[in-house]
């Protein structure tokens, strides 16, 4: 039993943030019903690769421990499902374009109406007011209109999208925080609430330290490449064997690197004995440790540095990290019933998470969800013929 067990989940969100967040609740033991349109979530083709037909590995990434029900929304009955649906549930997750649920005849009010309880959270690019309330927004779009794509890259090229969807996933992060949150209000008042996550938000959240930074003194933020806007050095140098990355957050970090780099002068030199003299010295200090640093490998001084209690490591590229024991250690691969995906990160002691099933066929469970809402055969034969439900087999 996990941490979320007895929890009551509606996903009518689709792509990654809320999917995401509706797979962390999932993972911890929450009952999640992922609502899908006729067509399926987008990503389903959003490949190659593919696990299967209907199935792209990105799909795979956001969907495990869910059921799958294919529903039509933009009907009147549709939405009298969904209504059955919303009846017992703690939550619902939706990412629609702002106003479409109201659209539909079903606008905030009127949920908060009908299902007192229910904690409903929004996932939207931008919010739903505001100069650009309501406009369309993906990841890459939040990361630019956020500031995210100025800050990262190499001094002299040009800005860059952060090379995972970070505005969705810590958007996705939290949403799940958020939905905690209502939940453990609603102890007390006995209420649900709205949950309201934006990309937007997510960007700007992410932009500290340059945005502290610039709120205290109006320093201009500049593009380090991998080095640290403050920390000196916190940057990658090469090794013999690749990159290895080094990051020295104290004086006594900075003490043991040049003395296994066999350069322990530098530790008493004026130009370098703290952080601040480091920072504004960098431009002599980079050349110094980067000769020294390339007369080893990569992983034989990044073992070494670690003993040593500095912070290093080589720059691994996805392979290599998803096979490395440490990771392996930490159940950060799964596999179960065929399904291979990344770990659950959230570790509790005594009610852990777990992978129950593998993310599911388009409309796999349409017609188990509709029974166990009360839905006989006759009426699921109907809603499938009608074309308001799918199921893989038309006949329940």
């Amino acid at each position: 039993m996990g941490a979320l067990d007895g929890l009551r989940v509606v996903d009518l969100s689709r792509v990654l943030a809320g999917p995401y967040c509706a797979q962390l609740l999932a993972d911890h033991g929450a009952d999640v019903i992922k609502v899908e349109s006729p067509a399926g979530d987008d990503t389903r083709a959003w490949g190659p690769p593919f696990v299967g037909p209907g199935m792209s590995a990105y799909y795979t990434g956001m969907n495990r421990n869910k059921s799958a029900l294919a529903l039509d929304l933009r009907t009147p009955r549709g939405l009298e499902v969904l209504e059955r649906l919303l009846a017992p549930a703690d939550v619902m997750i939706e990412n629609f374009k702002a106003g479409t649920l109201a659209r539909w005849g079903l606008p905030d009010e009127l949920l908060a109406q009908r299902f007192p309880r229910l904690v409903r959270c929004r996932i939207t690019g931008f919010g739903t007011d505001g100069p650009l309330g309501g406009a369309p927004g993906y990841d890459a779009v939040a990361q630019a209109h956020g500031g995210l794509m100025s800050i990262n890259g190499e001094p002299d090229g040009p800005a860059l999208r952060v090379g995972v969807p970070v505005a969705d996933l810590v958007t996705g992060l939290h949403a799940f925080g958020g939905v905690l949150l209502a939940l453990r209000e609603r102890e007390q008042s006995g209420r649900g609430q709205l949950v309201d996550c934006a990309l937007l938000d997510t960007a700007v959240s992410l932009l500290h330290p340059h945005s502290t930074a610039w709120l205290a003194d109006g320093t201009p933020p500049r593009r380090t490449g991998s080095a640290h806007s403050t920390l000196v050095p916190y940057e990658t140098f090469a090794a013999q064997d690749g990159p290895l990355f080094v990051g020295v957050g104290n004086d006594r970090q900075f003490r043991d690197l040049v003395d296994v780099l066999g350069l322990p002068e530098l530790a008493d030199d004026p130009r370098f004995r703290t952080n601040a003299d480091r920072a504004e010295a960098a431009a002599t200090l980079r050349p110094l440790l980067a000769a020294a640093v390339a007369r080893f490998t990569g992983e034989a001084l990044g073992a070494a540095l670690l003993a040593r209690g500095v912070p290093s490591a080589p720059v691994h590229d996805v392979a290599t990290a998803l096979q490395d024991p440490q990771v392996r250690h930490r159940e950060m691969v799964v596999e179960h019933d065929g399904y291979r995906g990344v770990g659950i990160p959230i570790k509790l002691e005594r009610t852990p998470g777990a992978v129950r099933c593998a993310p599911p066929a388009h409309g796999a469970d349409t017609v188990a969800v509709l029974a166990e809402h009360g839905y006989s055969a006759a009426e699921i034969d109907a809603l499938v013929q009608d074309g308001v439900a799918v199921a893989p087999d038309p006949r329940p």
